[in-house]
């Protein structure tokens, strides 16, 4: 049996990811003669590693948005979700599918057609990318997480022509077909996916009704809090075993209509409009989110809290990293930072007089004003919400 079918907990998982990243030649030499199945790799690496950047980039959206062109757009919740399951399931699938390539042409090159060690090439192959994946947590590092992906070319180089059989003359020629391969299923699978965004964009309203628009976020540096890191990497490892195997507690997500009594009916004078609840899953970690439309005259901003629910763990990464940032724009200025112990995101433009104001409470949560009014009054609605209350429903649910 292999390592992981060996030892289905995440203490094999990471020994694994570890031994491929940093001494891969010798850990191909390992998995080439580990006996194994194609649902022991999916069950107790696959799944588990590929939901790493989907997780990361779900959370990262919802709190710091997605930028682009100067502009920061905040996915609706429900959106984002469809988005990461079809994109996890996509990744899924597409290991798969390299593995069917791989074996395909092994004998081009010859090589040793075997569908297994094929899958085995296919599978660890793409620890590298769901490793750097983690780094989606914060989108501006997002292209950091893409070029550790890269690493993976290398990976898939040392290990096709030692499970494969294939010469070593022959190697490079079978890598660059592969990787050819590889690019072109990357960006079908692409394709797919963002079609399914706009087709999700659509059916919940699009941008004018559910996305808020902002200033971008610039994460300029990065203070790591290892204990934090730390703590958020083992509730992040249990959530996966649970996950795996239905072992241990899985962490459920706070009902929205729990989360909605906590929705202020007015604040800073502005008296509330609508109030909407929401919730989802992917990879086996639920979420959800209630929201209210506050109006005071032509002014109106949208305060929403989010419950990140077994993904709290990369939650917990983002507060650990402590990123402090500041920029000055022409009509405004943006902010990330802490208070009172609180990762912070802050942004205003005097021109528009629209702005925003959140606070990570108790790593699980994310508490958000967005909309046009003062920073203030921004700043006073978020406080509005009962975070204590929140902290507590982290303990008890988490």
């Amino acid at each position: 049996m292999s390592v992981i079918d060996q030892q289905p907990s995440p203490a094999g998982l990471v020994a694994r990811a570890k031994g491929i990243l940093l001494s891969p030649a010798a850990e191909w030499d390992k998995i080439d003669g580990e006996p194994a199945t194609i649902k022991g790799l999916y069950v107790g690496y696959v799944c588990i590693l590929a939901a790493v950047p989907v997780l990361a980039a779900l959370i990262g959206q919802q709190i710091f948005g997605v930028g682009m062109f100067g502009v920061s757009i905040h996915p609706p919740l429900i959106q984002g979700i469809v988005l990461a399951i079809v994109t996890y399931a996509l990744s899924l699938v597409s290991v798969f599918i390299l593995a069917l390539v791989i074996d395909a042409l092994a004998s081009s090159f010859d090589g040793q057609k075997n569908r297994l060690q094929a899958f085995k090439v296919a599978a660890y192959t793409g620890t590298a990318g769901w490793v750097a994946g983690v780094l989606n947590l914060f989108p501006p590092l997002a292209i950091i997480a893409a070029l550790g992906g890269l690493y993976g070319l290398y990976l898939l180089y040392l290990g096709l022509p030692k499970l494969m059989k294939v010469p070593q003359e022959k190697a490079v020629g079978y890598t660059v077909v592969t990787i050819i391969v590889a690019v072109v299923l990357f960006l079908v699978v692409g394709a797919i996916g963002g079609a399914v965004a706009g087709m999700t964009a659509m059916a919940t309203g699009g941008l004018a009704q559910n996305s808020r628009l902002s200033g971008s976020v610039n994460v300029g540096g990065a203070k790591v809090d290892l204990g934090k890191l730390q703590a958020a990497s083992e509730q992040m490892q249990a959530a996966a075993q649970a996950a795996q195997d239905g072992s241990g507690k899985t962490v459920q997500a706070v009902p929205g209509e729990t989360l909605k009594v906590l929705l202020p009916e007015g604040v800073a004078g502005y008296a509330r409009d609508s109030v909407e609840t929401a919730a989802g899953g992917v990879a086996g970690l639920q979420g959800s989110s209630a929201k209210a439309v506050y109006a005071k005259g032509d002014d109106r901003f949208t305060l929403d809290i989010t419950d990140l629910g077994g993904a709290a763990g990369l939650a917990g990464m983002a507060s650990a990293l402590s990123v402090q940032s500041s920029k000055e724009t022409a009509t405004g200025y943006e902010k990330v930072g802490q208070v009172n112990g609180r990762m912070t995101t802050e942004e205003y433009d005097r021109a528009a007089k629209t702005g925003k104001y959140g606070v990570l409470v108790g790593g699980r949560f994310m508490v958000q004003a967005d909309g046009s009014a003062s920073i203030d009054d921004l700043r006073n609605a978020v406080n509005a919400v009962d975070a204590g209350r929140l902290e507590a429903l982290a303990k008890s649910s988490g």
